[in-house]
Parts: C-alpha cells; sequence; structure tokens
C-alpha cells in the first residue's frame, strides 16, 4: 500500500511536536537534576544520565511509531466498503498497538538502560501536540 501524503505530513509534523516535548523533558530532568541535591530525602533525586536520553528515545520511536501505524490502518478503513470489517481491521490495530505501548512500557520498567519516566513521558506527548495544535487552529479560526 501506497503511503499517502497527508499521512507522511502528518507523521511529520506529529514527529517533530514529540521531538520538541522531548527535548523539552530532557531540559526539565537536566534542570531537576542540577537543582535537586544528590543527598535529597528519601532518595529523590533526579538523574540525568544516558538512561534518560534512550528512555526519551525509545519512548519517542515508539510514539511516533503507533500514531504512523494508525494513520496508516485509517488509510487502509477508508477504502474498505464493508462497515463491519472496517470496524473490525480499526479494532485490531488499536489492540495492538495498546498492545506495543504496553511491551514499551513493561521494558522501560524491567530493562535497567531505560529511565522509567524518560521512557514513559513521550507516549503521551503526541495526544498533548494534536490537542495543542486544535486548540491554536481554532483560534485562527480554522
Amino acid at each position: 500500500m501506497k503511503i499517502q501524503p497527508a499521512v507522511k505530513q502528518e507523521t511529520g509534523r506529529l514527529a517533530i511536536g514529540t521531538g520538541i516535548g522531548v527535548l523539552i523533558m530532557f531540559a526539565i530532568f537536566f534542570i531537576l537534576h542540577m537543582v535537586i541535591p544528590k543527598d535529597a530525602p528519601f532518595g529523590w533525586s533526579v538523574p540525568f544520565d544516558y538512561k534518560v536520553i534512550l528512555g526519551g528515545i525509545g519512548g519517542f520511536i515508539v510514539a511516533v511509531g503507533n500514531f504512523f501505524w494508525m494513520a496508516m490502518t485509517v488509510q487502509k478503513v477508508t477504502s474498505i466498503e464493508d462497515d463491519a470489517q472496517a470496524r473490525s481491521t480499526m479494532g485490531v490495530s488499536l489492540r495492538y498497538r495498546y498492545m506495543l505501548q504496553i511491551l514499551w512500557v513493561i521494558l522501560a520498567i524491567v530493562v535497567p538502560i531505560f529511565n522509567l519516566v524518560a521512557g514513559i513521558v513521550p507516549l503521551f506527548i503526541p495526544s498533548l501536540y494534536i490537542k495543542l495544535r486544535g486548540i491554536i487552529s481554532a483560534g485562527k479560526g480554522g
């Protein structure tokens, strides 16, 4: 199946927005790492190391990949004439995309080279980006 230009364009925009969000997350990690002392009570220090970077990169890949997979499914479903089959195709895609995200969260928890928080936060960024884009375009009257 050929990728439609709209899918490429929207995935590119979302990847840029998610990338900016991940960079902001890295900056917050760095600032908190510098401000909160390493010997803070209850072990509440914030690390900023390769685990944070790898977690953010992994989360970015999963988040953008999830959106691209959804967009490709929507592209495929638009060509299906049977409503029941289209609904089934979307449902299967949703289940597999959720399973992919759950698998990533489990890996971020279990595999010691990933920072858990840095791996999970990027999964929420596309939703925030889409909502922010909608608010901005509504404010412009479009």
